[in-house]
């Protein structure tokens, strides 16, 4: 199976920093794209066209979609990063809970369990 990298964009596609960069350096993350699935990563919007972070109901209506793309993907799976928990400024309790539900071939990344975070 193929490993697909989800991680924290942004709508102008400016994969200029944090997991982003990475999808880009190691994953196939295509610059300019700021939604979906692309190489071997899959971007989640937490902040806007102007780099402005999303709310909070905008990223679910987000993370409701990859869901089900994950789904439509039995084939591939998905390593899940905390988004929107790093420069967008969310909290990972209140990022998580969206993802309640998530299909068997999601997993999250270590990284949703670093303390204080």
């Amino acid at each position: 199976m193929t490993d697909i990298f989800v991680f924290g964009s942004n709508l102008a596609g400016i994969h200029g920093a944090g997991a982003a960069r990475f999808a880009v350096q190691r994953h196939g993350a295509i610059y300019g794209q700021g939604i979906g699935l692309q190489g071997r990563s899959y971007g989640i919007p937490t902040k806007d066209e102007r780099i402005e972070t999303r709310g909070l109901v905008e990223i679910e209506r987000d993370v409701i979609e990859f869901m089900a793309f994950a789904r439509s993907r039995p084939d591939l799976t998905f390593y899940v990063t905390p988004i929107g928990c790093g420069l967008a400024g969310y909290k990972r309790p209140q990022i998580r809970p969206m993802f309640d539900g998530m299909p068997p071939n999601c997993r999250f990344a270590e990284t949703w369990e670093d303390a204080d975070l």
